[in-house]
């Protein structure tokens, strides 16, 4: 028997190709057509399935060929109708990858509409085009979804189940160029039970499975014992790719003004889907790959209610970091069943792959007056991004844990003062730093920081920062202001000189609920000379100093752009302690660097101005009550407060 029969060739490689991809023993085996060899005019018809797992047909008539107007290459223009096509008002989304037949070959996939024109009227992708997938060597493509204003490719749609409403908003926020409409869904009986693959019946991409499931659910076009291509189209082009293969099941066609679509379950996992290109996506029956697994536990303090789930997402540098935080996001909505504000206490641990590397461990308080949701999750979004995306190396995931606890007390403190007496110290001393913080609604509590100045830190005047581990220095916040600098370009302007370097910042990353002292760089200042528009910094107290609070000297040594630093060999001297608060706010004061003789003197110094100030405080203590005393005899008042002339009086009125 022959594989391959047509009454025209094509080239040696693909015709090699479909004898070592298309085998005699395959139950599904069966002749291709290739488009060279379409005539308008010819008809036939397309197997697809329209409720539950059953396969209908309806009929096709070729009007032409459009050359290579599809992203893979030449489309079939085809005309649809029957029964079918009456039902579902044309084709609709989710048809995509319906196998089409002219006098028993296979021609190819039912994958493209029009936007409000006529449903009965689309183009079928080449099957010639599609079995190529199979033989495309592995590569990470990155390219953007295909595009064309007019055709629409008919798997466009996502299913999603389990997912709340304003995480699918969040993940469509961070995922733009997608555009993708996403509609919730269903279990069906039986999704958990794998069934075998066949051409004409339903297929699903997922890129989130477990308790959460998201993905776009198309039709089977043709599969070679293991071998699967499907859709017709691309799914988000993203070449060779790792998405979950799993069954699905129709529940109904919905109808639109635009383009209906298929309402489906996403059933049991039954393969791979390798490869997702221009002619369609492609993969592996039988093969079921990991993902990035994920642990999950949210706990809502003020309900005692608490939730774990688990679920994987595919493994890819753009996609994981926005579908883990929309998971997260998700479970974290339904546990609380709130919106709104809140604090949240949010625990990650991030296993990679490699044994070598150490487990990135990140416990980080959250606040937020409106959507405590977003807030939880946004760094957890940007650290899987980082790492994904850094530029040393390819960060492979092996689990990912996430613990969330949230209550919607209000747990944040500002700083409210800090005192440091002496302000001398020499290189090498530890000082203590005491914090005054003021808690919402709260008693004032005070925190002990201990610093210790560098060892080769150079004599004179240095500036020391407190502030809440989250909090932008003020004078660094003024010059990123002042050079128009976004987040996005700091960090590109940020260079680490190895993976180590990078990922032991990543991991030690001030939080959130951390007082932090450091000594700031200097090339910074809070304003320009002669400008008096800076906002004030939290009150600094006990410096002998007329300076502005938060003030910094400007350096005239460095004209380079502040916080960048083009040698990271040298990292910022910092202490810092864990709070049970949020914390805001942020000050400076001036630390004088001496040598120890000269900081002894200045202490000793210091000392004797305090005797004197204590000393002359008491004496004016000691006038204050003696004048007290005599005003009190003059008035008739004694030691216990009472008064001759009231009792007389109280005595008359009786």
């Amino acid at each position: 028997m022959k594989l391959i029969r047509s009454s025209r060739r094509y080239m040696k490689g693909v015709l090699a190709l479909f004898f070592y991809c298309t085998v005699a023993s395959s139950a599904q085996a069966v002749d291709f057509l290739p488009v060279a060899d379409v005539r308008t005019g010819m008809e036939g018809h397309v197997d697809t399935v329209v409720t539950g797992d059953d396969i209908s047909s309806f009929n096709l008539k070729v009007l032409g060929v459009m050359k290579d107007r599809g992203p893979s290459g030449d489309l079939i223009l085809a005309k649809f109708s029957g029964p079918v096509m009456d039902q579902t008002g044309g084709i609709v989304h989710g048809m995509s990858g319906s196998p089409a037949y002219i006098n028993g070959k296979l021609v190819g996939a039912v994958a493209y509409g029009w936007g409000f024109a006529d449903g009965t009227i689309g183009m079928i992708t080449p099957i010639e085009d599609m079995v190529k997938l199979w033989n495309i060597p592995y590569e990470k493509n990155l390219a953007n979804p295909w595009r064309d204003s007019q055709l629409i490719p008919l798997g466009t749609p996502l299913m999603a189940y389990g997912f709340d409403p304003e995480a699918l908003a969040y993940m469509k926020d961070k995922l733009p160029s997608y555009q993708y409409s996403t509609y919730d869904t269903a279990a069906a009986d039986g999704d958990d039970v794998a069934k075998p693959l066949k051409a004409g019946g339903s297929v699903a991409a997922l890129l989130v499975d477990g308790d959460l499931k998201l993905g776009a659910i198309g039709t089977v076009t043709y599969v070679d014992q293991d071998k699967v291509v499907a859709f017709g189209h691309p799914f988000l082009k993203r070449g060779s790719v790792g998405y979950f293969m799993h069954n699905a099941s129709i529940f109904t066609v919905v109808k639109s003004v635009e383009s209906g679509f298929k309402l489906g379950s996403m059933g049991a996992e039954v393969g791979a889907v390798t490869e997702d290109r221009g002619a369609g996506i492609a993969g592996n029956s039988g093969q079921i790959i990991s993902g990035i697994p994920m642990a999950i536990t949210i706990r809502d303090l003020d309900m005692n209610r608490t939730r774990e789930a688990g679920v994987k997402v595919v493994e890819a540098d753009e996609l994981t970091p926005t579908l883990g935080a929309t998971a997260v996001y998700s479970f974290l909505s339904k546990t609380l069943d709130r919106s709104g504000e809140g604090t949240s206490t949010l625990t990650v641990k991030i296993q990679p792959r490699d044994s070598k590397i150490p487990a990135l461990e990140r416990t980080n308080m959250f606040y937020s007056s409106e959507a405590i949701g977003v807030k939880s999750v946004d760094e957890f979004y940007n650290i899987l991004d980082v790492l994904m995306n850094n530029r040393f190396i390819n960060y492979e995931i092996a689990d990912i844990q996430v613990d969330a606890s949230v209550t919607k007390d209000t747990k944040t403190a500002m700083i409210a003062d800090a005192t440091l007496s002496p302000a001398v110290a020499a290189p090498g001393d530890t000082i203590v730093i005491n914090v005054k913080l003021q808690p919402f609604r709260g008693e004032p509590v005070t925190k002990e920081i201990f610093f210790t100045v560098p060892k080769e830190q150079p004599l004179g005047e240095v500036t020391l920062e407190v502030r809440g581990g989250g909090v932008i220095p003020l004078p660094y916040l003024l010059e990123k202001q002042k050079y128009n600098l976004t987040d996005e370009i700091i960090r590109r302007l940020k260079t680490y000189k190895d993976f180590d370097e990078f990922y032991k910042e990543l991991r030690n990353t001030d939080t959130n609920n951390q007082i932090v002292v450091e000594i700031l760089e200097d090339g910074v200042s809070m304003v320009e000379d002669g400008d008096g528009s800076s906002s004030k910094s939290a009150k600094i107290d006990g410096v002998e100093d007329t300076q502005i609070p938060g003030a910094v000297p400007k350096s005239k040594a460095k004209e380079n752009i502040p916080g960048i630093d083009d040698n990271n060999d040298k990292e910022p001297y910092k202490a810092k302690i864990d709070t049970e608060y949020v914390i805001r706010g942020d000050g400076q004061f001036v630390l004088n660097i001496m040598s120890p003789a000269d900081r002894d003197k200045a202490k000793a110094k210091l000392a004797k101005e305090h005797a004197k100030k204590l000393k002359e405080e008491a004496k004016q203590e000691g006038k204050a009550s003696e004048t007290s005393n005599v005003a009190s005899k003059s008035s008739g008042t004694d030691d216990n407060g009472s008064d001759d002339e009231a009792t007389k009086s109280d005595e008359d009125l009786k």
